[in-house]
């Protein structure tokens, strides 16, 4: 009989153990030009476990093959936190297109320089990390990856990187980045330009395709990068799209706006609508993300990896306020 309670005690512990929920701290990414923040953004930054805020500070194109940076961050004296600011630098790949040794070299420089120039003037808390959002390809990538290491030897910080689903399912092809952390973006699984069924921010069996070997994936840090914003797609009489960003199911109530699916609706009357000028017979469709897709994403991912952070895209009150955060 004693043997037996033991058993059963055993069996029970191990029952919980593998069913507990395992807790994912969670933060934001901040990917405004305009560094601002309302009550709604402060509170719910705050209430976040994370101590760091991946804040855009700016994007890198060639242009008439130059290098420019484009959107430059500014900062209003609402932008207050106590959180430390990884500044997040997003490359285009046609930056490094046929690009030289020396022109590597001073890409690099000139990327640090900028987070330093923007660093000191806003007398911003910066972290010791620099994350760099590149869509690298298999052309792309030897020289990008050289970038990676020269702006870790010239800024002395730790240099991390974003990682999309095709790079880890294409993974011997588009090669392995230098870095010991990558930042895994569950989102933009399709082109929302493209005449489709699915969401294009997020269909989860798409994101299960892509990442069904995650766990071969040779770096072993991998922070998962969530969608919690919103968009519409409008299509015009010639099948054209065209996208408005953070737009709700909620923003459709007009009666101006026919309501023809669940997500989309028809404009009745030529006007402007949401900042844009819309003929009659325009269609909006609606694309937006509920928790049950956030849950299944995180279920799958606990299966592939162990002890991740959730960053949240974007820190935005349009999109935060009534968004649950613990899954």
């Amino acid at each position: 009989m004693r043997y037996f309670k033991l058993s059963l005690l055993s069996f029970l512990i191990l029952l919980f153990s593998c069913n507990k929920k395992e807790n994912h701290p969670y933060g934001f990414y901040y990917w405004k030009t305009r560094l601002s923040l309302n009550e709604t953004e402060k509170k719910v930054l705050q209430e976040s476990a994370i101590p760091y805020l991946y804040t855009r500070f700016f994007d890198v194109d060639k242009i008439d093959g130059k290098f420019q940076p484009v959107g430059v961050i500014t900062k209003d004296k609402s932008f207050e936190t106590d959180k430390q600011i990884v500044p997040t630098v997003f490359i285009t790949n046609r930056t490094f297109l046929y690009i030289t040794k020396e022109e590597i070299g001073f890409l690099a420089k000139s990327v640090s320089a900028l987070i330093q120039k923007k660093t000191d003037e806003y007398k911003l808390k910066n972290s010791e990390e620099i994350q760099i959002d590149c869509d690298w390809t298999a052309g792309t990538r030897d020289d990008y990856f050289t970038f990676l290491k020269e702006l870790k030897k010239i800024s002395g910080k730790e240099i991390t990187c974003t990682l999309r689903l095709h790079q880890v399912k294409d993974k011997n092809l588009m090669g392995i980045p230098p870095v010991s952390k990558v930042y895994l973006m569950c989102y933009s699984t399709s082109s929302p330009l493209e005449n489709s069924d699915k969401n294009s921010i997020l269909d989860v069996n798409i994101l299960k395709n892509y990442l069904s070997k995650l766990e071969d994936y040779p770096i072993k840090k991998i922070e998962v990068a969530l969608p919690i914003y919103s968009w519409g797609i409008v299509t015009n009489h010639l099948e054209k799209h065209k996208l408005i960003n953070a737009l709700s199911k909620k923003d459709l109530e007009n009666p101006n706006l026919k309501k023809i699916s669940e997500k989309e609706v028809e404009v009745l009357k030529d006007g402007f609508y949401f900042g844009n000028y819309l003929n009659k017979g325009f269609r909006i469709k609606i694309e937006e993300i509920s928790d049950q897709h956030l849950v299944e994403v995180v279920d799958f991912l606990e299966k592939k990896i162990q002890h991740f952070n959730i960053i949240y895209y974007q820190l935005d009150s349009k999109f935060v306020s009534n968004q649950n955060f613990n899954f």
